[in-house]
């Protein structure tokens, strides 16, 4: 049997090319929330970030959502998402780590 393909996505903050399940994803719903999807399946256009707070501030600092949203992304939503992500950031890392024990 040939071994699984591991679907690959970009950060959208250092451009880094990782495996989809070790970023976060950032998604804009078709009713123009912007909000974390840590499942990866909510409806919408989606953006990634690595799980790391520094990519976060760099997306911020340059604006990366609202070119891969493409929707402009307000200062507050930045502000929520960012206190978001810093909340999650513990679960996301905590996830991960046990989908490398299950490995």
């Amino acid at each position: 049997m040939r071994p699984r393909k591991v679907p690959l996505r970009k950060c959208v903050a250092c451009q880094e090319m990782k495996a989809k399940k070790e970023l976060i994803r950032v998604v804009r719903t078709p009713d123009g929330d912007v909000l974390i999807d840590l499942t990866g399946k909510k409806a919408g256009r989606g953006a990634y970030l690595c799980g790391q707070v520094s990519c976060f501030r760099l997306a911020k600092k340059s604006r990366s959502f609202d070119r891969a949203l493409k929707a402009q992304v307000e200062p507050a939503i930045y502000d929520q998402l960012e206190q978001d992500f810093i909340a999650v950031e513990d679960e996301f890392v905590a996830g991960k780590e046990s989908a490398e024990d299950d490995e």
